[in-house]
């Protein structure tokens, strides 16, 4: 049966069953319901550093300002409908805009046009402890995601249904059928380097802001979707574990397994300790369609919080590929968006590729016991890879630094100011070894209603 259908007839059954009063009822749910949204404005300057001297550098940027508008009525019986509407329009960009050296792609659409797009459009259903959320919506789970990095984020067509019946216990069966890509894939330009930062292997420049069928989308083959299966438990506020399993027909399964623990310091009060686990494993599955995935990925991260000021490091490795396997064999593929790798840096995602051992040592200091509503991040992060990945290999690097300002006078307004500076990103696989890094700046204004 068509899934609209079945849809619609879920709908059909539920509003039937609201009785006596459902003309009046249906008024104030949607009289009772709440707008919000969000008013975004986005800037970015990427300066490249190539050492091939038969490249010319250049330095790209763009403009755009959008975000959302949503609205979600009340609940009737606990039954409500929700909506959003999501768009992104460049300005004081220069010409002509598909120039990608002059212009950077992760702001706009197809060919760097402005674009709007119904985004959101769901039921949702609430019984109890009992969710039930279907058609277009938000997602975020650690390999299906939202990446809301640039102007507007991936978006999914998904029937998600989740229990919080056990106590410290949420659990979701999900079936995930369509993906629409947001404006950071654009980032990418297909091929492994894409399927191992969270997007697709093709076309990723033109994918953009279209509801897809999720094979299409990451293969160029329609396939049946992505089911998923998920428990987080609070053991106690001290120790969280939580599994996901996504299985995806004919390309691949996937489980993700984090842990997080916290404690005491036996010195000095004055410390938190933390320590988080997490670990992936992919496996191709039926027809293979993206290869002959049989990858492993683990990773450790310890934080130490002393008053305002967190320190973190941490750490991640892949298993090699030989000379004989394909790029994707013990790499990491998440063409869905999903990127919840603690070792990632805020543009480089190497950890993913085969054969990669990556680390991460990150700084955040909390200002408002001096009087000012700011968090300031530093970082650096390694990636010592192997050959045989299919993009690169040796040493790259990248550090950074991310600011977030949320001024007192303007309610809800957050700014932001991030920076990174990549090394050595692409080591190109010739004689001369001539390499790919930049500079890169990016200011965001965030206005939440």
């Amino acid at each position: 049966m068509n899934k609209k259908l079945v849809l619609s007839t879920i709908t059909i059954g539920l509003l039937g069953s609201l009785h006596v009063n459902a003309a009046e009822d249906l008024s104030s749910m949607f009289s009772e319901g709440k707008a919000s949204g969000q008013i975004r404005e986005f800037s970015i300057s990427r300066t490249m550093d190539l050492s091939n001297p038969t490249a010319d550098e250049y330095t790209r940027n763009a403009n755009a300002v959008g975000g959302y508008l949503k609205y979600e009525t009340g609940a009737l019986s606990g039954l409500s409908f929700g909506t959003a509407f999501y768009t992104t329009n460049g300005f004081l960009n220069e010409s002509p805009k598909t120039d990608y050296t002059e212009v950077d792609p992760t702001l706009l659409g197809k060919n760097n046009e402005n674009y709007s797009m119904l985004g959101e459009a769901y039921i949702q259903f609430k019984a109890g402890k009992t969710a039930f959320k279907a058609g277009r919506q938000k997602l975020d789970t650690p390999m299906l995601g939202s990446d809301d990095a640039r102007m507007l984020p991936n978006l999914f067509e998904a029937y998600v249904l989740t229990n919080t019946d056990i106590a410290d216990t949420t659990l979701m069966a999900a079936h995930v059928t369509k993906f629409a890509q947001g404006t950071f894939g654009r980032a990418y330009t297909g091929g492994i380097l894409a399927e191992t930062a969270g997007y697709s292997a093709h076309d990723t420049r033109n994918q953009v802001g279209e509801f897809k069928n999720m094979g299409t989308y990451a293969i160029n083959e329609s396939t049946e979707g992505v089911s998923v299966l998920s428990a987080t438990h609070a053991i106690n506020k001290n120790l969280k574990v939580q599994l996901w399993d996504y299985y995806a027909p004919d390309i691949m399964n996937t489980i993700y397994a984090q842990g997080d623990a916290s404690w005491n310091c036996l010195v000095t009060d004055m410390v938190k300790p933390s320590l988080s686990l997490q670990a992936i494993k992919e496996d191709a599955i039926g027809d293979e369609l993206m290869g002959k995935i049989d990858s492993l990925y683990w990773a450790a991260k310890f934080d130490a919080k002393i008053q305002n000021l967190t320190l973190s490091l941490a750490y991640s490795q892949t298993e090699a590929n030989s000379a004989t396997e394909a790029a994707v064999n013990n790499a990491i593929v998440s063409p869905w968006g999903g990127m919840p790798a603690f070792t990632q840096g805020m543009v480089t995602r190497h950890m993913f590729l085969a054969g990669t051992d990556a680390s991460k040592i990150a700084a955040s200091y909390n200002f408002k016991d001096l009087g000012a509503n700011v968090l300031a991040t530093l970082y650096y992060a390694n990636f010592d890879m192997a050959k045989n990945n299919g993009y690169t290999y040796n040493d790259a690097s990248e550090m950074g630094f991310d600011i977030i300002f949320k001024p007192a006078v303007v309610k809800n307004l957050e700014l932001r100011l991030r920076a990174n500076y990549a090394d050595d990103f692409n080591v190109a696989n010739t004689t001369g070894g001539y390499t790919t890094g930049w500079d890169e700046y990016r200011f965001i204004a965030n206005y939440n209603f």
